[in-house]
């Protein structure tokens, strides 16, 4: 299934050696959660609208990438400074289980909670602590690259 692929191509980038408990399990929520928005109920969109470097970051090629959409949903929930600090190469700004909760479609946190075997709460909160470290992995150059999820990913793994 592409959120289990996805979340050991994530694993792999954020250093998750596997065990129960360690990056790993965060990792493959995360890929569950990105499997989920590429899959459809919870797609992202196109962008919206322009917050000057990073306002093209979200919408293009959703069905392979949907990092982008990801990070237009948290804009539009008023987390931009955070998917920012993310983006950019400074200090990684922190969000809560809550936070993301409320930017994130029901549905597709209750799949990639589902795919986990966890409650949406346990999901929220894990990718809550594996969210930022990942965006900054896959956006080195302080802008979200095109192309598909699993080749930028691959690219930064290397």
């Amino acid at each position: 299934m592409a959120g289990n692929d996805l979340g050991s191509l994530l694993g792999g980038l954020l250093g998750g050696g596997g065990g129960p408990g360690g990056s790993g399990g965060g990792a493959n929520i995360l890929g569950s959660l990105l499997g989920a928005l590429m899959g459809g109920g919870a797609g992202g969109g196109q962008a919206a609208g322009s917050n000057g470097a990073g306002g093209h970051a979200a919408g293009s090629n959703g069905a392979n990438n949907p990092l982008g959409g990801l990070l237009d949903m948290l804009t539009k929930s008023g987390l931009a400074d955070q998917a920012q600090s993310w983006i950019g190469t400074g200090e990684n700004k922190p969000v809560s289980a809550d936070q993301i909760k409320e930017a994130l479609p029901d549905a597709a946190l209750q799949q990639a909670a589902d795919q986990a075997g966890i409650s949406p709460e346990q999901a929220a909160d894990q990718i809550a602590q594996v969210l930022p470290q990942a965006v900054d992995k896959l956006t080195p150059q302080g802008q979200v690259p095109s192309g598909s999820l699993e080749d930028i990913i691959k690219a930064q793994a290397l």
